[in-house]
Parts: structure tokens; sequence; C-alpha cells
């Protein structure tokens, strides 16, 4: 039989005490629903920037936070109440390493470095992870293993925001790495373009408004 918690939100509710209830109960870590339907993950391009935001059930964050010592073991000692869990996870620097390690992105070999944008909302909005390739990104070897090393029976299905081949792809134990084509140019201009074109949008409307007032100046002379 699999343990199950008195109420899927009980570790990530918003009271204190509903996090001591949930942690007051034994489960093991892969207690959740690796059977039941996957886990969503975003991504999208913009030049040479990659965002990647993955999104995971209540209790299997329950059961990710507790293999990864995020939350006290009521067996143990004390169980802090005056955070909920999210803040639990978000304070956790295992959980942030751990999905770094899980969740990755490469262009053409090379990782691209990456960080944790954060955690809030998480249940609503998922792990937001923020990825820098060396170059304009159409070609990328994502990689999405979350959740797999607690049961391989996971999966992740991956949706792209930007237009690529494939728009969906699903993640699994077995297959935790895919190859994903961007549409060149659909994630927008690289910063270093839209930058240099920002200057000369300024420098333009400079140059405008000095042609304008030396006119304005010329025809009140003229008038005089």
């Amino acid at each position: 039989m699999i343990a199950r918690f008195p109420s899927p939100a009980v570790a990530l509710g918003l009271a204190g005490l509903a996090v001591l209830a949930a942690l007051a109960v034994p489960a093991a870590p892969a207690a959740a629903h690796p059977f039941g339907p996957p886990s969503t993950a975003r991504i999208s391009v913009h030049g040479s920037r990659v965002n990647l935001a993955w999104l995971a059930a209540e209790d299997d964050w329950v059961a990710l936070g507790q293999s990864l010592g995020a939350f006290e073991d009521p067996a143990l000692g004390a169980v802090a109440t005056d955070l909920t869990g999210e803040q639990k996870l978000q304070r956790s620097p295992r959980v942030h390493d751990y999905l770094l390690e899980r969740i990755a992105v490469r262009q053409g070999g090379t990782p691209c470095p990456g960080r944790l944008d954060t955690l809030d909302r998480l249940l609503d909005e998922g792990a937001r992870l923020v990825f820098d390739c060396p170059a304009e990104v159409v070609d990328l070897d994502v990689t999405v293993g979350a959740l797999t090393d607690l049961n391989e029976a996971y999966r992740t299905m991956l949706t792209s925001q930007t237009p690529a081949a494939p728009e969906r792809t699903l993640f699994t134990a077995a297959e935790q790495t895919h190859r994903v084509r961007f549409t060149p140019g659909a994630g927008g201009l690289p910063g270093s373009t839209v930058a240099t074109l920002a200057g000369v949008g300024a420098a333009l409307l400079v140059g405008v408004a000095a042609l304008v007032t030396v006119r304005l100046r010329r025809r009140s002379r003229s008038r005089s």
C-alpha cells in the first residue's frame, strides 16, 4: 500500500501547523504518485538565454523535500512551525543544488551555466531556472531528470513556448535528455543586439530633437 499524507497540501500550505501535521506522518520519499500524471515543464528562449519552469504536484514536492532533508524529521526532534513547507523548500541549499543538477541544457555539447531564479509560488509557477548559453539558441540538448532518482516511474512533459521541434517532449528515467530545435530568431533578438538597437534609437531621438530645435530657432530669427 502506498503511504499517503492526510492532505496533499499539508506540507505546502500557508499555515506552519499544516506543515507540522504533514511531516508528523512517516512516509517513504517516493510515496507520492510517480504513476500519476507526469510533471510538466515549460521552456522558452530569448536570444542566448533559456528560461525553464518545472512544475510538480504538491505531494511530489513533499517527497522531494523529505528526500533532501528540507523538512525536519519529527522522530529526531522538534519541527519548526514558523515556516511553511514552501519556505523550507525555498531556503534549502540541497533543493537548489538538486534542481540544477537534474535540470540542465547544453549547446553544442557545452553546458549552459544555469541558476535557480526563484521558487516563489512554486505550486502555480514551478521552479524557474535560467540558463545563459554561449550563442543565440537554435539547437539545445535539454535534460530533465528531476524525481526519477526517487522512482523511475516519474516523467516530465516539456512544452516549448517558443516555436520548436518537437513542441512537446516526454522525459523519462530512461530518456532524460532530448534534442530540441528552436526556430531561428523566434525567441527574439539577442540581448546585445537589443542593447545596440536601443542605443541607436536613443541617439536618433536626440538627433531629431536637436534638428527640430535648430529649425525653430531659425524660424524665430527670420520672423524677427
